[in-house]
Formats: C-alpha cells, structure tokens, sequence
C-alpha cells in the first residue's frame, strides 16, 4: 500500500521537459503529438477527408492536428455561452471550419489579396477576418474545398501551414518595412529568413504550445513586441550600426507576462539562428505537463533572463553576443498606422479601419481595385485589425481616401473606429461566451454619436473569453466576455472590465477594480461615463491609462 509519506518521494515527474529527458507524454496533447506529427495530416486532408467528407476525420485530427494547417472547427450556431465550459467538443463542433491564411509581415501582393476575396466568396460565406496577428481568417470551409483552398493560396505564394497548433506562428513585422521614414532597420529580410527556414521544418513542429514572433524596427513599436514570446526590436549602437534587440517571453491569457530583454545585440545575419536558438530551448526545456503553463513565458519566468541568455548562447547559438542597447520608447500616443503619412521615395501611405478588423470578399476586391486604380501594387494588414495601401503617389492620396470612406474604410477615423479591437467571439468560436464582432462595432457607432470630440488616443478592446485574444490587458479599456446578471435579474451576455492597460512608455496590466461589470447592453452607456469622467479630471498630456491609476474608485464605476 503506497502511504502518503511514501507517495511524496516517489520521483516527481518534473514539467515535461525534454531536455530533463521527460519524453513520456504527460496529457493527451502530448500523446497526440507522439503519435504522429501534426504535419503529416496534410496528406490526410487532401488524399481522404476531403474525398470521404468530415465524418471520416479521426477526432485526434479533428480537434488537434488539423490547426497545423490553420484549420479550427466552428462553434456550431445556437449554443449559447453558458454551455461553452460545459459541453464536450464533439457537442460544439459544427461541420465547418475557420481556416486562417498565414500573411507573415502583413506583406500581400494585389494578386494574394485578390485570390483570398476569390476564396472567401467561393468557399467562405464571404467572410474575411483580419485578425490582430496580421492574418486573415475565413469561415464556413467545407473539408472538400480545402485541398482547392491550399493549391490556389500556394500558387502565389500564401500557405496555411502552422498559422496554429503548438508551431510557429505568423511572424509579426511592421507593414511600413522598408518605407517608414522613422524606421531603425527594415525587418523583412529577417522575416523572410525565419519563416524559409522554420515554418513546417519537423524538427520545430511539436512545441509545448504556440510560440508567437515578432521582427520589427518600427519607430512606433506597432508589432507589441512587449507580448510576444520572442519579438527581434530595431537598434542602433553608437557607432551607428543597426541590428535587433532581443525580447522573450511575453504573453497574456489568463496569466499575462510582459516580455523580457535579455539585453543582447542580433546582427540582422545573425536573427534566424538566434531564433533557432530562442524556439530550440523552447522545444527543449518548454514545460509540457500541464497545458496551461506551456507557454514560453513561464519558463523564462522561472530561469530569469541571465539563465535564459546562458543556456542560449552556450548550448544553442554556440557564441557569446555582446550586451546591447534598448530600443527607443515607442513614439508618443497610436501604435498603428491609420492615416495618410509620407514614405521614403516620397509617395504616401494610406492606412484605413474596418470595423473590428470584420471585411468580406467583396470588400477585398474593391481594396484591390482601388489600390490598383490608384497606382499601388502592395496592400498590408496590422496587428491593429486595420489595413495600408503603399505606394500612392501625392496626387492619388486625395482620391483614393475619398473612395475608401465612402466604401465606409475610414481613413479619417475617430478614435473608437481606429483604436476598437474585438475577437472571433461566439458567432463561430467554441471558447466564447459572448458576441463581440458586432456589440464592438455598435459600440463605435454609439460612442461617435455620443462623444463626437474626443480626440485621445484610448483603445478599447473586446474579448469574447478569458484567453485575451483581443489583448485586454493592454488595452485602455479591455472588456473579458461573461455572463452577468441584469437589473432584471436576467443571466445576460456582458463585460468585465481591466481598465489603464498600456504598451511601451508604463508598459503594465489594467487595473481591475472590484465588482466593476457591464452588461453589452448597457456598455456604451458605461464607457461614454468613464470617458467624460477621464476628459473632466486629465491633467495637460495625461494619458487614459495615467489617469486611471490615480482615480477614485467610483470615477471607474
């Protein structure tokens, strides 16, 4: 009989690692892993499922290896979110998918968005997300269109591979590389360079969890490098040389971490095999025992940077790097890029808001014609939910903004169009319990109405769950999904409220203050309260999240 005192020293399994020669799978997500690499459902999808039809997916495929390849089933409609934590997965499943199109950098060609508004019309309902990883993610996918999915997105250059899963994620960049006039250094080398060589390599394709990058030398920070697990941020040493300061371990979810510097300096030739490096430990000494704790953050957490720097250098680059500077603070107030600003050769860029990020293939098409017509050849996506056409010469920038606003893609956006960010939510995710593409987008619609002077930068965002998709923690007002009760006494969709959650100069979570809920329906009332109470008491230049950590309570409520 095994006592209690005898129990507690039986040797502890330890997190997982594989370094620590943990190799036995510890949850089902492991095993699912060891039994075949999420890679190989490719050939699955093209030579069965999508000739047999989604009964004859295996659910280890079905609910795991298919997000290797950007695939997710869609919460089936009707079921409201008070069973999301409830139901079996099988229960939540509809027979369609979300299919979310890798666009690293944010970088497409005329003719990629073009085949993507092809794909969304054909196969997607119409649907196109941008999402706040630059992506764009479709809806309604039948498993019988997806091998035509992959062939035309791959014929010009656009893949789905890993853009989930426990993988290497879309790699962020800023879409202004290589034409900002503020710019430290120009990334895309470095993005190209990464995403050759990583992206669908095996040898990288079973991660404890997903692992999120970023590769920018934005002067405005616009890639969040602060929450990413590892993000490369554009320097420069005093003798002028250019290259990237190192972050690691940055994430939100339900247990947010800002990202730390290990305070190196990454020659631009050198960025792929620091990755290689940063993602190698990651794999290796990534905690794998309980989902919840697999992300990069906790391990950095728990070795500290200099551990972190050492094992790095000595075990996977195999070269000391020399201490580096920071990066310069963020230039003041918006950290994205909606408006009409000069570029380097002296035509201009156009960065514009949809609402919440939520487009359809039409709408793509028309932002294809009109960067055409207007002699631009590029279109970007921010990790904002927003868009930019480059490239218009100065005599086009009047004509073309005038086109976008009246296809409602402001250019001239208020504050709550062009900082407002909102997840999937409960119209087709399965983690959801509460809808948010379309309460954010009345909420812009009422606050504009409301508050038509308000000029601060303030972000809202919107999240349809506690996993913080919709980065919540750093938002000036971030709203978490969930059931609440009315004054009615009536279970009711709404909000709980982190309010003076900021990136860059006071980087830091917002504030919870105690009770502080809403219900959807009576948000707009609250947020316009809390932002006349910010406009009466702001001292000269105090941001939205300064003032917050000096109000009263009841000025929050």
């Amino acid at each position: 009989m095994t006592t209690p005192a005898s129990r507690h020293h039986k040797r502890p399994r330890g997190e997982g690692q594989w370094a620590l020669g943990y190799r036995e799978p510890l949850n089902k997500n492991e095993e699912n892993k060891k039994n075949d690499d999420g890679l190989n459902v490719r050939q699955r999808i093209i030579d069965v499922y999508s000739k047999a039809g989604f009964d004859s997916i295996d659910p280890a495929d079905l609910r795991g290896r298919m997000r290797w390849y950007g695939l997710y089933t869609q919460r089936k409609p009707g079921i409201d979110g008070g069973k999301t934590a409830i139901l079996e997965p099988e229960e939540l499943d509809d027979r369609y998918f979300m299919l979310r199109v890798r666009i690293d950098g944010g970088q497409l060609s005329l003719e990629q968005l073009r085949v993507i508004a092809d794909l969304a019309n054909e196969y997607g309902r119409g649907t196109a997300d941008v999402t706040d990883r630059q992506n764009i993610q479709l809806h309604w996918i039948e498993i019988e269109a997806v091998p035509d999915i992959w062939a035309r997105l791959e014929a010009v250059g656009l893949s789905t591979t890993e853009a989930c899963g426990d993988t290497p994620r879309v790699i962020l960049g800023c879409p202004l590389a290589g034409i900002d006039t503020g710019e430290v250094i120009d990334g895309t080398a470095q993005i190209r360079e990464v995403h050759d060589r990583f992206i669908g390599d095996p040898a990288y394709s079973n991660l404890p969890r997903k692992f999120k990058t970023a590769i920018s030398g934005c002067p405005a920070s616009c890639t969040v490098h602060e929450i990413n697990d590892v993000a490369f941020v554009g320097v420069e040493l005093p003798t002028g040389e250019k290259g990237f300061d190192l972050w690691v371990g940055g994430g939100l979810s339900t247990n947010p971490m800002l990202a730390k510097r290990l305070g190196v300096f990454v020659r631009p030739d050198q960025v792929a095999d620091v990755y290689g490096g940063v993602i190698g430990i990651f794999r290796d000494y990534g905690y794998r025992r309980l989902r919840h704790r697999a992300r990069i953050k906790f391990l950095v957490n728990d070795w500290g940077v200099e551990k972190f720097r050492e094992v790095l250098e000595t075990e996977y680059i195999k070269e000391p790097l020399p201490d580096g500077p920071a990066p310069e603070l963020p230039r003041g107030g918006r950290r994205d890029h909606v408006g009409v600003y000069p570029q380097q050769d002296g035509n201009f860029y156009v960065g514009f808001a949809p609402r919440v990020g939520r487009l359809d293939g039409d709408k793509l098409h028309l932002i294809a014609d009109l960067a055409e017509r207007h002699g631009s050849t590029r279109v970007r996506t921010t990790v904002e939910q927003k868009m930019v056409i480059l490239d218009v010469a100065p005599d086009q920038v009047d004509s073309l903004t005038r086109e976008l606003e009246a296809a409602d893609l402001q250019v001239n956006a208020s504050t709550f169009r062009r900082q407002t960010m909102a997840c999937t939510g409960i119209e087709f995710c399965k983690l959801a319990i509460v809808e948010t593409k379309a309460t954010a987008s009345d909420l812009i619609d009422e606050l504009e109405r409301r508050l038509p002077d308000f000029k601060d930068p303030l972000t809202i965002n919107v999240n349809g769950c506690p996993n913080s998709c919709a980065r919540i923690q750093t938002a000036d007002i971030g709203l978490k999904g969930q059931l609440v009760v009315n004054e009615r006494g009536e279970q009711v969709e709404g909000f709980q409220i982190h309010l003076g959650g900021s990136l860059g100069v006071n980087a830091g979570f917002g504030r919870k203050v105690r009770g502080l809920k809403t219900t959807a329906e009576g948000l707009p009332d609250y947020v316009e309260r809390v932002v006349t109470n910010f406009e009466a008491q702001k001292k000269d230049g105090e941001t939205f999240a300064d003032w917050v950590q000096r109000a009263d309570d009841a000025d929050l409520k």
